[in-house]
């Protein structure tokens, strides 16, 4: 299982979370990445965390003012970005242009989506995984894998319909080992979670606790 910590725009320390996350996977021998904002991408690289990007523009260099290039982040440290998010929505023909531009830049790449037959749709763009997140939990306190787990089995069954090598991902609500182990059992390689960890009091103990259902 892949846990990968978005921090989204909060107001947490970035290198306090990663920091923590990087002792973390080491501690435990799990896979833990944090995804900060584009301005703190390095920083957060130097602590030695795996680092992902939030987003990534369609785009090649040029003129594209306000654009997230993904030669820029994969340069600043970056192993990964995100695509999609429920938060930061795309075109279908700009997220395979993110996509690829993401493959240009080495960067392995999540591709979001709000239900099983986005998924699918996702999939046929080849990224390396998709991840479901009902827009309805994200940042609730109820975890997808609990409040529909249907939702996850068919993301996975859409996903291997359309190319079996797409990794699918769940988020929403997730935050703790119990959710995590869930999120296992219904045939999902990884999580995305962002406020269980980033609003947490203690982001360490929130860590510890996601990787203990490993």
């Amino acid at each position: 299982m892949f846990i990968l910590v978005n921090l989204k725009a909060y107001p947490c320390d970035p290198i306090d979370v990663a920091t923590a996350a990087r002792d973390v996977a080491e501690a435990s021998g799990a896979r833990i990445a944090v995804s900060p904002q584009a301005a703190d991408v390095a920083r957060v690289a130097d602590t030695g965390v795996e680092t992902w990007a939030q987003h990534v523009s369609p785009n090649a260099h040029g003129s594209h003012t306000g654009s997230t290039l993904a030669e820029a982040v994969a340069d600043n440290g970056a192993e990964g970005t995100l695509i999609n998010h429920s938060e930061n929505r795309l075109k279908l023909a700009d997220v395979d242009g993110s996509v690829r531009a993401a493959e240009r830049a080495d960067l392995e790449t999540i591709v979001c989506a709000n239900n099983p037959a986005q998924v699918g749709a996702a999939a046929a763009l080849g990224p390396d995984a998709v991840a479901v997140e009902p827009p309805e939990l994200i940042g609730g306190d109820v975890s997808v894998s609990t409040a529909d787990p249907g939702i996850v089995e068919d993301a996975v069954a859409a996903a291997d319909a359309v190319d079996p090598a797409v990794d699918v991902f769940c988020g929403a609500g997730v935050s703790t080992g119990e959710d995590v182990a869930a999120a296992a059992d219904l045939g999902a390689s990884g999580i995305l979670l962002a406020s269980g960890v980033a609003k947490a009091d203690d982001p360490r103990a929130a860590l510890e606790d996601l990787v203990s259902g490993l």
